[in-house]
């Protein structure tokens, strides 16, 4: 965290490589990061990495586009749904997507940093998530990227307005048909 509360993506990136290299010494053939928010560093490690990265946004993008989805609402960390990962790889798929207000940002990153991270799951945070989800389904979002670990465990498919697409099993299971391929 303190490489990315300083917007140090390179000091992030680096942190990544010496991951990819200790798992490629252990012999993983390709590697994950279940975490969102580190994906902003990605291009500054996949071309350097020992072993090959499966791209968590990507592999949501293919999961949005095997459902035909249109248009997603993303909620995670303020980082993530202010930097490029989600944004640019959605667009690249050709898929539009809407993230809260700035007011909803700061707050979704406050219950995430403060109450998710610590193993709080308060109903008056489910009851914003449910909010804001609605609000983005009023914009015509038809899908919701829980993309932050820790979202999932608050909000379940039952309670989100919108179908949830939980980004960290997506990757999972994205992760567990290339183990199976090889």
């Amino acid at each position: 965290m303190r490489c990315i509360t300083a917007d140090d993506w390179a000091g992030v990136a680096e942190l990544m490589m010496s991951s990819s290299e200790k798992l490629a010494r252990a012999g993983a053939d390709f590697l994950i990061c279940p975490d969102n928010t580190i994906h902003q560093a990605f291009d500054l490690v996949a071309h350097r990495s020992p072993r090959p990265w499966l791209h968590i946004a990507r592999e949501v993008a293919r999961e949005v586009q095997r459902c035909q989805y249109k248009r997603l609402a993303v909620l995670g960390t303020r980082y993530l749904m202010e930097g490029p990962v989600y944004r640019e790889t959605l667009k690249a798929s050709g898929i539009e997507h809407r993230i809260p207000g700035r007011e909803q940002r700061e707050r979704i990153n406050q219950i995430i940093f403060d109450e998710l991270v610590a193993g709080q799951f308060l109903p008056r945070s489910l009851a914003y998530f449910v909010e804001v989800i609605r609000a983005l389904k009023d914009e015509g979002c038809d899908a919701v990227v829980l993309g932050c670990t820790e979202i999932p465990l608050l909000v379940m498919p039952e309670s989100s307005p919108l179908p949830a697409l939980d980004s960290t099993r997506i990757l999972a299971r994205a992760a567990l048909r290339k183990a199976m391929e090889g």
